[in-house]
């Protein structure tokens, strides 16, 4: 005895789309594509091209930084990783002219002289700094630009404490620089989900070790420090290809460079001083007077 066969209903054909007459089927698929791309304009990318931006972004001051950043700027509703040697100098040659850009934009604009107008009050968003490795010197962030008045500095006990800064800060829509080098890959997908609701920039200081780890966030920086007064950058990730080689930036402070040589301001070594001319044999014998003895510090 054979088993029972079980019956099944066979679905009708799917319908057959056929195009119009006198119109070719590549040109509707083309039409098709173009619309798609259309749709997601800023949201697709090839693998072979930089992703165009369509959050808005800001200039990182730097032109050879922005030929390689995708959208021509530091993406606003993204984390931005900067991975580097040693904290508290290079993120902020980096980052000041940004920071100092994104502060322009929000002043009000000067009043006509000619017209009386009630001053508006127009509070400015603030600058967190959470855990930052050194004590912020208001003077030297005042010469880069930045209003003391803006800046906010937690000082967290723990590692937990310091992402909840940043997180409550980043749903606030302000910019935020946070050192964490103790963050975890899934803490970073916490925050970079967190900023995708802000359009102010975000900034997270990670150490040179995290470059092995993986992140969730788009875009991924290491610098180090170059020659003089230069920085090197390399785009460790990006929306678009992997990039070769580093970036040399010009990156010297405005209050130091008119005291700077030519040789230190454009990173060479002076000329090394001619050898001590040699001891003389019999050495003329030394002098009694006080004037010609060695001073002692006590």
């Amino acid at each position: 005895m054979f088993p029972a066969l079980s019956t099944a209903t066979v679905p009708a054909p799917a319908a057959v789309l056929v195009p119009p007459p006198g119109r070719s089927p590549l040109a509707g698929g083309l039409q098709s594509r173009q619309a798609l791309e259309t749709a997601l304009h800023g949201r697709l990318w090839r693998g072979s091209s930089l992703g165009v931006a369509a959050d808005p972004t800001l200039p990182s001051g730097f032109a050879a930084l922005d030929t390689e950043l995708p959208g021509g700027g530091w993406p606003m509703r993204a984390a931005i990783e900067l991975l580097a040697p040693q904290f508290g100098v290079l993120e902020w040659r980096l980052l000041a002219p940004a920071l100092r850009s994104w502060w322009e934009k929000q002043a009000p604009p000067a009043a006509n002289p000619g017209r009386r107008q009630r001053p508006v009050a127009t509070p400015l968003r603030s600058l967190l700094l959470v855990n930052p490795p050194h004590t912020p010197h208001l003077p030297g962030l005042q010469a880069l630009g930045l209003p003391p008045s803006a800046l906010i500095w937690v000082s967290a006990k723990t590692s937990a404490e310091a992402l909840w800064a940043a997180e409550q800060a980043i749903k606030s829509r302000v910019a935020v620089l946070a050192w964490l080098p103790e963050a975890r890959p899934e803490q970073i997908r916490r925050l970079q989900v967190s900023a995708l609701s802000s359009d102010a920039p975000l900034f997270l200081m990670r150490p040179e070790s995290a470059a092995r780890q993986s992140s969730a966030a788009p875009l991924r920086l290491v610098v180090q420090p170059g020659e003089g007064w230069s920085l090197a950058v390399h785009l460790l990730k990006r929306r678009g290809p992997a990039h070769e080689g580093w970036l040399t930036l010009p990156a010297t402070p405005g209050a130091v460079e008119p005291l700077l040589t030519a040789a230190k301001r454009k990173g060479q070594q002076p000329s090394p001083a001619p050898a001590p001319s040699p001891v003389p044999v019999n050495p003329p014998a030394e002098r009694t007077d006080a004037l010609a003895r060695t001073v002692l510090h006590a």
